[in-house]
């Protein structure tokens, strides 16, 4: 049986792990030193699918990891991040995400902000232009 604060390391080292994997160039290196072809260590990460569930997804500051722990239960892409290359582009899109993200999300909210800040004019009825 774990205690609470065995449970609290526990909780605290696989936040930090999950979260971990969101960086191609940490899959890069776990690839080359063999721990993505450990039959103990893919079961972890199958293990970890649980950070899926919301009552856990919300402690992550980097979302984006659970599609990568995702894309890690594939053997065919545990296998390529052994290539440099590989993890290069992931980082370049990421990136690319990340800076079209923002830039939408500014446009969205300066239209939003445009939208509340314009005066609420009443319909017109009738002809009042006609005078």
């Amino acid at each position: 049986m774990e205690t609470d604060d065995q449970a609290k390391n526990r909780f605290q080292s696989e936040l930090e792990f999950v979260q971990c994997l969101a960086n191609p160039n940490y899959l890069n290196f776990l690839a080359q030193r063999g721990f993505l072809r450990d039959r103990p260590f893919i079961n972890y990460l199958k293990y970890l699918l649980y950070w899926k569930e919301p009552e856990y997804a919300k402690f992550l500051k980097y979302p984006h990891c659970l599609h990568m722990l995702e894309l890690l239960q594939y053997e065919h892409f545990r296998k390529e991040l052994v290539n440099a290359q590989c993890a290069k582009f992931i980082d370049e899109q990421q990136l690319l995400h990340w800076q079209h993200y923002s830039r939408k999300r500014t446009r969205l909210q300066q239209a939003l902000a445009e939208q509340q800040q314009a005066p609420q004019q009443p319909p017109q009825h009738g002809n009042a232009s006609a005078k």
